[in-house]
C-alpha cells in the first residue's frame, strides 16, 4: 500500500482534507486562515498564499489531529 505524499498538495484540496475531518475556518487575517474544531485547544494555522502547503505544516496538522501518514492516505484517496 502506498502512502500518500505530504508534499505538492495543492490549497484547495488541503482545505478539502481539514473540512473532511470536521474543522471550519474561523476567520481569516493577513494571509493566514485559522482552522478550528470542537474538540481542539487552539487553531490550526494555513498560509492562504501558498500553495502547495509546505510538507511541515501538514505534518505539525496531522500530530495536532492525531492522524497518522496511512490514514491521512486513506482520507486524501478519498476526497
Amino acid at each position: 500500500m502506498s502512502t500518500h505524499k505530504l508534499s505538492n498538495i495543492p490549497l484547495g484540496l488541503y482545505r478539502k482534507f481539514l473540512q473532511s475531518q470536521g474543522c471550519k475556518c474561523i476567520r481569516t487575517s493577513g494571509g493566514h486562515e485559522h482552522w478550528s474544531r470542537i474538540d481542539l485547544a487552539r487553531a490550526l494555522t494555513l498560509q492562504t498564499h501558498i500553495s502547495p502547503v509546505p510538507e511541515r505544516i501538514i505534518r505539525q496538522h496531522l500530530a495536532y489531529l492525531k492522524i497518522d501518514r496511512e490514514k491521512f492516505s486513506k482520507i486524501m484517496e478519498s476526497l
